[in-house]
């Protein structure tokens, strides 16, 4: 943890200077000074998991991507400074992440990114490691990686479904978790993803306060300046959605910068469906081609509000996971790209 926050400071420390003339220059026209894209993995070459594997091929060819297609290959901890003290990033940033600390990170993946000089962030729920689960990492393991600049992130004790479980349960996962982490590796997490992305208000903000310094989901789309930092997208890669003409239109996706979300808690109870809808204040242009989708219905009402989105549909969402993608073209084969992800409780 030291020398993460050590990192952290001097990389905010020595930003303030060109992030305050870089943020200057954007906030006339409000666009988004740091711009990155985080991609998401779980298992590599364990083709008998479909729904969260890549083939070996797959995650082959987005490695030869990221070398010849004039991208920045950066570490989550140099993102989320950047993001915190508003500094630019190079163009085409992007930030690699592992969730749940299965083996074939260590025996297929890390060689692999290892060799190419790739900076990686691997999520780690510890119960399945302290247990000596089949198909996940160790603890030697995991140091292993740690010491060769491997970031590790936390994911709870047991990996639950956090907006299911009460505040002092969420307290005990993340408390838990890093003491072993601290008991292992020597140091706890600075961050965090949340197990199947699902969370809430509540769970954020424990999340905050047990001093994690960003969170991620899994919905889709690009951090920018003004993105939540408790609640940062990263698009998932698995077998049916790992061509690399997807990689490709994820690893160039470029932010909306928008405000005043509704719903602002990502949790749905009462009313479903909720009143779905968001203030554009950036780009300032082309608003008239910006779609939006809902993995549970086919067509979605739009009503535009001069900058303001407001999203309609009659059909209440099921339970569990339901995903909103809302894009519009930056040209040059490149997308604007909002994401959320609701959940309803069980």
């Amino acid at each position: 943890m030291f020398k993460f926050r050590l990192l952290f400071s001097l990389l905010v420390l020595t930003g303030i200077i060109g992030g305050v003339v870089a943020t200057a220059k954007a906030a006339w026209a409000n666009e988004p000074v740091t711009k990155a894209v985080v991609i998401m993995y779980h298992r590599f070459g364990e083709t008998d998991f479909p729904s969260t594997n890549v083939t070996m091929d797959q995650f082959r060819a987005h490695i030869a991507e990221l070398r010849t297609g004039g991208y920045n290959v950066m570490s989550l901890p140099a993102i989320v400074a950047a993001l915190h003290n508003g500094e630019a990033l190079p163009p085409k940033t992007v930030g690699l992440s592992v969730d749940d600390a299965y083996e074939s990170v260590y025996t297929r993946a890390w060689p692999i990114l290892k060799e190419a000089g790739y900076p990686l962030t691997v999520f780690v729920a510890t119960d399945p490691v302290e247990r000596n689960l089949p198909r996940y990492m160790n603890w030697d393991q995991l140091r292993e990686i740690s010491e060769q600049g491997v970031t590790i992130g936390s994911q709870t004790k047991s990996h639950p479904h956090m907006a299911d479980i009460a505040g002092d349960a969420v307290k005990a996962e993340l408390r838990k978790s890093n003491a072993l982490f601290e008991e292992k590796l020597g140091h706890a997490p600075d961050l965090f993803a949340y197990p199947y992305g699902e969370t809430n208000n509540e769970v954020m903000e424990l999340v905050k306060t047990e001093g994690f310094v960003a969170a991620f989901g899994q919905h889709s789309g690009a951090i920018g300046t003004g993105s939540e930092m408790y609640y940062l997208p990263r698009f998932a890669m698995n077998e049916a959605f790992g061509s690399i003409d997807r990689f490709k239109l994820a690893a160039n996706a470029l932010p909306i910068r928008v405000a005043d979300i509704t719903p602002d808690d990502p949790t749905i109870t009462s009313p479903n469906p909720p009143l779905i809808g968001f203030t554009l204040t950036w780009p300032q242009k082309g608003l008239d081609r910006l779609n939006c989708y809902a993995s549970h219905v086919e067509k979605l009402e739009m009503q535009w509000l001069g900058k303001r989105i407001e999203v309609r549909t009659d059909t209440a969402m099921p339970p569990g996971r339901t995903r909103l993608n809302c894009t519009m073209p930056a040209g040059n084969g490149r997308w604007y790209w909002f994401g959320r992800q609701f959940y309803v409780p069980k």
